[in-house]
């Protein structure tokens, strides 16, 4: 086993089972303020913007840059926390977090890591998966499948782990990249071994915590809920679904989802009221189960409403709202279905595959094409606000809105631009 620990900081308080609301979407707990933005597809991981003001229409120049930033490889996402942005990339030979002012993009602090991923069916070498911000601290998940906790006041190194090297992950066609999830205390981590298809680090240490199944690895991320008193960590992996439970990484329930082959599972699973809903493309397609409290069953499944190459949907009252195809085949179409029934009520072709936010009433749509749109919420008709052109690159990575401000990446070459834009005022914080 390789392990490193940097210094000996206190224990975080755990999270435990009681600050969970029953049949809720839950998340990895995070003492936010408004608009903060702290993992991977927001504060619950579903795509949802908390106490964000409602968006007004841009005008034709589109909205105000207030500043960008020059940046390496990779396809991370940043995550922010009150006025700081994380920034995870490759400069180098080095995977370097980086801490930017969400105010004015001047860089605070950085941390390099040695980044050793060779690369595989994409040439980008940088890492893929966004920073996770917990108490204080930031976890980190490199393309090669290291995992790496530093300080978010300065960026002092806690802890690192050699994950896959210590318990034989897979890189796969892209090199690791399931964001972990915080849940009991514990980093949890689709790695993939045998033996080890799910493992949680203690946060505090980076050690073991357990190490449960011989699920294969994937490229989406996991989510939490509790449902009828029962913790979930809901992992959609190389070929299945799985619950665990957060605590003791027993198996609550599992079913098939993937296809062997040249194929990914990309999407974040989502739970809304007791309803389990994932998506994938590549012949997969969509599954709405019921979860109860060790098993779930299957409502609805095909590969005709939704089949999401990697990105993930939004819910909101009863509907669903994404985007169907992929990138690569350039048949990405958005679409909006009944959750329940898989009734397929709208769709806007040659819309191309995007990347959703739901803020209240509204959908904030980032294109893989550069195109950022503004859309109602509405299940009878697709009805656009406003559009503009923020990139003439590839915004393929993950985008962040906090507290009136939309951040994205591109990706060009080597490199790239992390790009900040004002949408609303502030709120107050």
């Amino acid at each position: 086993m390789t392990y490193r620990r940097f210094d000996r900081g206190s224990l975080l308080s755990l999270v435990t089972d009681g600050l969970f609301v029953c049949v809720l979407l839950l998340v990895a707990s995070q003492r936010c303020q408004a608009g903060d933005w702290p993992q991977i597809l927001g504060p619950s991981r579903n795509g949802e913007a908390r106490d964000e003001p409602v968006i007004p229409k841009w005008s034709s120049e589109g909205p105000k840059r207030l500043w960008s930033y020059e940046i390496g490889q990779g396809y991370a996402g940043p995550a922010v926390v009150g006025d700081r942005v994380i920034l995870f990339h490759r400069v180098g030979n080095a995977e370097r977090v980086e801490a930017l002012d969400a105010d004015t993009g001047k860089s605070l602090w950085k941390s390099d890591f040695d980044a050793t991923y060779g690369g595989g069916v994409n040439p980008d070498l940088g890492p893929r998966s966004v920073p996770l911000i917990h108490e204080g601290r930031v976890y980190l998940f490199g393309a090669a499948g290291d995992l790496h906790c530093v300080s978010l006041k300065d960026g002092g190194k806690v802890w690192s782990r050699e994950a896959y090297q210590d318990f034989d992950g897979q890189e796969g066609y892209f090199g690791a990249g399931s964001t972990p999830i915080v849940a009991a205390g514990k980093l949890i981590v689709n790695i993939g071994g045998r033996g080890a298809g799910l493992v949680a680090f203690d946060l505090a240490t980076g050690q073991t915590a357990w190490q449960a199944t011989d699920e294969g690895a994937s490229y989406s991320s996991p989510t939490l809920a509790t449902i009828n008193g029962q913790s979930h960590a809901i992992f959609v992996t190389r070929l299945s679904t799985v619950s665990v439970d957060p605590d003791s990484g027993e198996v609550l329930f599992r079913f098939p989802f993937g296809a062997r082959g040249p194929t990914v599972n990309g999407a974040t699973p989502l739970v809304f009221d007791d309803l389990l809903f994932v998506s994938s493309s590549y012949g997969v397609g969509a599954n709405l189960s019921r979860i109860n409290r060790d098993d779930a069953k299957v409502l609805w499944a095909n590969d005709n409403v939704m089949s999401s190459q990697y990105s993930t949907c939004v819910y909101r009252d009863g509907f669903l709202y994404g985007t169907h195809g992929r990138e690569d085949y350039s048949n990405g179409v958005l679409r909006c279905f009944e959750a329940k029934s898989g009734d397929v009520k709208w769709t806007v072709p040659g819309f191309g595959v995007a990347h959703v936010i739901l803020v209240g009433k509204q959908l904030l749509l980032l294109g893989v094409d550069g195109k950022l749109r503004l859309a109602e919420v509405d299940s009878e008709s697709y009805r656009e606000t406003a559009t503009a052109q923020v990139s003439s690159d590839t915004t393929r990575a993950l985008p962040a809105l906090s507290n009136g401000k939309f951040l994205f990446r591109d990706n060009s070459g080597q490199g790239g631009q992390l790009v900040c834009v004002q949408l609303s005022k502030p709120s107050l914080r």
